[in-house]
C-alpha cells in the first residue's frame, strides 16, 4: 500500500509542478527548446561527415545546462534543465538529404521566438511553429519518442530510396528534463502555411464513425473539420489526369509503407486554399516565402511525376499548392500524412475490440494496419480525390487532327526521299547503258544477249496477242 501511495504521489507532485511551472512560463519552454536545439547543433558541427552506422540510430547525448552557465553551456535565464539529443547523426543526415544547412536549421528554430499553435486533434501535444514558417515543434509522449526511435532506420531506408513523400519528415527529437519531469519534442516540417489562408482544413481518416467535428471546433475561427463533414460540404476535389495518378501514386507508397512498419490511425491533413476568394486574402504573414529553404518540403513537391503549375494570380503565391477544382471554384491543395507514430499494439487491439462490440468494427479509426490502409486508399482515391475525365468528342478531335498532321509531315519527309531514290535510279540506268554501249562496241556484228532475249520474248508475246485478237 505504502509503495502504491508513494507512487500516485510522485505522479501528482509531477503533474502539479507541471501545471504550475509549464503553463504560467510558457515562454521558458519556448526558451529552453530553442536554447538546447541551439546548443545540440552547434556541438555537432564539430564532428566529422560519415556514413549513418546502425548503431548511431540508438544513441542518445545528454548535458546539463545549469542557469548561470559551464564551462561548455552558455548562462541563459530559465530554469535549469538537462537536454537529451537522441541520434544526432541520423537526424542531421536527414536534414542534409532534404537540403537543410545547420546555419539555416539554427536561424529559423532560434532567431525568433516560437509561435503557439491551437491543438487541432484529439491528442494532448503542444504545437509551435518557427516564424519563417518552415518547420513544426510538436511535443510528443514517452511511447511515440520510444517508437520513433526503433522507426528511424525503416525510416532512413525510405527516405534513401525516394524523398518525395507525403509522410513527416523528422528534422531532430529532443527531451527537456526539469525538475523530474521529461517533455519530449520532435521538428517536423510543416504542412499548412500560415502565408496562406486555409478557406477549408480537414483530418481525414476515411472512417466513419464519430467522424464529425464538435460543436466546440466547428466555433473555432479556422475549425478543422472530419471524413463525414468532408462528404456532406465538399463531393470530391477535381484534378486533371497526370495530378491524380502522381498523388495516388505517391499515397498508395507511403501507405504501405506504413502497412510494412505495423502503423495505423493516421490521418490526412488537407488544406483547401479558394483561389477566387479574394476578399479573404492571405494569412497574417504575407511576406513570407515557402519553398525555397527545404527541398520537397511543399506539397506540390512531394508527389510523384511532373504536374502542370496552376495559373499565375495576381499579388499572391500558390505556396507549392496542388492545383484543383471544384465545380467552379479553383483551388490550391496543402496536404501531408500526420500522426503516423501510433502502432497496432495491444492497447489499440483491445480499443478496436470494444468499439467493434458497440458499432460496426469495419468503421471505426482503430483497426488492423493492412484493413486501415486499403480502407484509407479507397476514400481517398474515390470520394476525396477525383480525375477530370477529357470528353469523348475532344479527344477524338484531337487524334484526328494529330493523324492529319502526322501524314502531311510523313508526306513532306518522305518527298525528298523518293525524289533521291528516282535521281539514283536513273543514274544507275545511265550507268547500266554505257556498260552495254561499251561492251557492244568491241564485237559491233554481234547484239548482246540480254538484247536478243528481250527481243525474242517481244516477239513471241506480239504474236500471241495477234492471234488472241483473231480469235475474239
Amino acid at each position: 500500500m505504502r509503495v502504491g501511495f508513494s507512487f500516485v504521489r510522485g505522479h501528482i507532485r509531477a503533474y502539479l509542478f507541471c501545471c504550475l511551472w509549464l503553463q504560467p512560463t510558457a515562454a521558458a519552454l519556448k526558451g529552453a527548446i530553442q536554447l538546447g536545439i541551439g546548443y545540440a547543433v552547434g556541438n555537432l558541427s564539430s564532428k566529422p561527415d560519415r556514413d549513418v552506422l546502425m548503431q548511431d540510430f540508438s544513441v542518445v547525448e545528454s548535458v546539463f545546462l545549469p542557469s548561470e552557465g559551464s564551462n561548455l553551456t552558455p548562462a541563459h535565464h530559465f530554469p535549469d534543465f538537462r537536454l537529451k539529443t537522441y541520434a544526432p547523426l541520423a537526424f542531421r543526415y536527414f536534414r542534409e538529404l532534404f537540403g537543410i544547412k545547420p546555419d539555416d536549421y539554427l536561424y529559423s528554430i532560434c532567431n525568433e521566438p516560437l509561435i503557439e499553435l491551437s491543438n487541432p486533434g484529439a491528442s494532448s501535444s503542444w504545437f509551435y511553429l518557427t516564424s519563417d514558417d518552415e518547420f513544426i515543434i510538436k511535443t510528443v509522449q514517452h511511447k511515440e519518442a520510444e517508437f520513433l526511435q526503433k522507426l528511424l532506420p525503416g525510416y532512413y531506408m525510405n527516405l534513401n530510396q525516394n524523398p518525395r513523400t507525403l509522410l513527416p519528415k523528422f528534422y531532430g527529437l529532443y527531451c527537456i528534463q526539469c525538475s523530474g519531469v521529461n517533455i519530449r519534442v520532435v521538428v517536423m516540417n510543416n504542412v499548412l502555411p500560415r502565408a496562406m489562408k486555409m478557406h477549408y482544413k480537414y483530418d481525414l481518416k476515411g472512417s466513419t464513425y464519430k467522424r464529425r467535428a464538435s460543436r466546440k471546433e466547428r466555433a473555432k475561427s479556422s475549425p478543422t473539420f472530419k471524413d463525414l463533414d468532408f462528404q456532406e460540404m465538399h463531393d470530391g476535389l477535381h484534378f486533371d489526369a497526370d495530378t491524380y495518378n502522381a498523388l495516388m501514386k505517391t499515397l498508395q507508397r507511403d501507405c504501405r509503407v506504413l502497412e510494412s512498419f505495423k502503423i495505423m490511425d493516421y490521418s490526412l491533413l488537407l488544406g483547401i486554399h479558394v483561389l477566387d476568394q479574394k476578399k479573404l486574402g492571405r494569412g497574417c504573414r504575407g511576406d513570407s516565402r515557402r519553398g525555397g529553404k527545404v527541398l520537397y518540403s511543399t506539397a506540390l513537391e512531394s508527389i510523384q511525376g511532373s504536374v502542370k503549375d496552376p495559373e499565375p494570380v495576381a499579388d499572391d503565391d500558390t505556396m507549392g499548392g496542388i492545383p484543383a477544382k471544384h465545380k467552379d471554384e479553383k483551388l490550391l491543395i496543402f496536404l501531408g500524412i500526420i500522426d503516423i507514430l501510433q502502432s497496432y499494439r495491444f492497447i489499440k487491439k483491445m480499443e478496436h475490440s470494444w468499439k467493434a462490440l458497440v458499432h460496426d468494427g469495419d468503421t471505426v479509426s482503430v483497426h488492423r494496419p493492412c484493413f486501415y490502409a486499403d480502407r484509407f486508399l479507397k476514400f481517398m482515391g474515390s470520394t476525396v480525390f477525383k480525375k477530370i475525365h477529357p470528353l469523348r468528342g475532344a479527344s477524338s478531335k484531337r487524334k484526328r487532327g494529330s493523324l492529319h498532321v502526322l501524314k502531311s509531315s510523313s508526306q513532306e519527309f518522305l518527298s525528298p526521299l523518293k525524289e533521291e531514290q528516282k535521281e539514283e535510279k536513273k543514274t544507275q540506268s545511265m550507268d547500266n547503258l554505257d556498260a552495254k554501249l561499251f561492251s557492244s562496241s568491241k564485237h559491233p556484228d554481234l547484239v548482246p544477249r540480254s538484247a536478243e532475249l528481250s527481243h525474242s520474248v517481244s516477239f513471241e508475246s506480239s504474236k500471241k496477242d495477234e492471234a488472241d485478237l483473231g480469235n475474239r
